[in-house]
């Protein structure tokens, strides 16, 4: 008989916390952006980007980005890393179940037009979102990943990000002005 009441009460606790998920991750969808937790919506505010295309050297010194597809609308935050002057994205646990439900972006991305915003210290900038495969571009996206995220770009480190890649578990993206050719 006790049993029967913990597990009740285990029962009503966990519909409870996953009610409080759910709502939560369903009210910060139509959100300026994204929360720690859970994909937001458009970003809305912020100083639009005019101009040159900048000298994307400054990211070194930003962690994350807030990174929104136009299509599906949504937002998420992201790693971002500048390399020879053009600047990155990175989507990992590519092949992984957990990453085909938490990283629909990038297949969203991937199969559709790119189009994208990412915000970066308030500043919105306009982009395309192009998946890579030149060898040589991700070599140098692998060697400031490792030294930006992993806390040093070893051989080791550059190696086993180049290999992510290769295998398909990580996708690289660059941030291209719109209008670029994939």
């Amino acid at each position: 008989m006790i049993g029967r009441v913990l597990l009740q009460i285990l029962g009503v606790f966990v519909l409870l916390i996953g009610m409080g998920i759910l709502t939560m991750r369903i009210d910060n969808m139509n959100a300026d952006g994204p929360s720690i937790l859970f994909p937001g919506g458009a970003l809305v505010s912020g100083t639009l980007y005019q101009g040159d295309e900048p000298d994307w050297a400054f990211t070194d010194e930003v962690q994350t980005i807030e990174l929104q597809l136009e299509s599906p609308l949504s937002s998420r935050r992201s790693f971002v890393m500048e390399s020879d002057g053009r600047v990155y994205v990175p989507s990992g646990y590519m092949r992984s179940f957990l990453g085909r439900l938490w990283k629909d972006w990038a297949f969203q991305a991937d199969a559709g037009d790119g189009l994208a915003v990412a915000r970066i210290n308030g500043v919105r900038y306009e982009r395309q979102l192009i998946r890579v495969h030149d060898n040589e571009i991700i070599a140098g996206v692998a060697n400031k990943l490792a030294q930006k995220y992993t806390g040093g770009n070893t051989p080791e480190a550059v190696s086993q990000i180049v290999q992510s890649v290769a295998d398909g578990d990580t996708w690289i993206f660059e941030m291209a002005p719109r209008g670029a050719s994939s």
